[in-house]
């Protein structure tokens, strides 16, 4: 069933970027208030995914981490740095998710 849903939302993204790239062939770009409110949307759901995806993440890692500590104390130190070290990768997809949104708001040639 997972991979069924994943299977769809890929589908549905692909289709989706086929018609947010499409435009049409006058050479003037003029902005309504639905584009702009797609773009603040998509920025939105940018971070927020992202927030969401890596926060399940880093409390699966920190439990792992308690879990490890509980069982073998001497080995605490060498799990830590380990810990830290998943938690900043984890935390930097977050920050790839921001750089996006901050893309499709501040780059964005709809935008001017």
């Amino acid at each position: 069933m997972k991979k069924l849903s994943i299977a769809v939302l890929s589908v549905l993204m692909v289709l989706a970027a086929g018609v947010a790239m499409a435009s049409e062939g006058g050479s003037a770009v003029s902005v309504t208030g639905l584009d702009l409110a797609l773009i603040c949307i998509a920025a939105g759901l940018s971070v927020g995914l992202a927030a969401c995806g890596s926060g399940v993440g880093m409390g699966g890692g920190i439990n792992g981490a308690c879990l490890g500590i509980a069982r073998n104390p001497e080995a605490s130190g060498k799990i830590t740095v380990t810990m830290i070290l998943g938690l900043a990768l984890i935390e930097s997809l977050t920050i790839y998710g921001l750089v996006i949104s901050l893309i499709l708001l501040f780059a964005n040639p709809l935008l001017g």
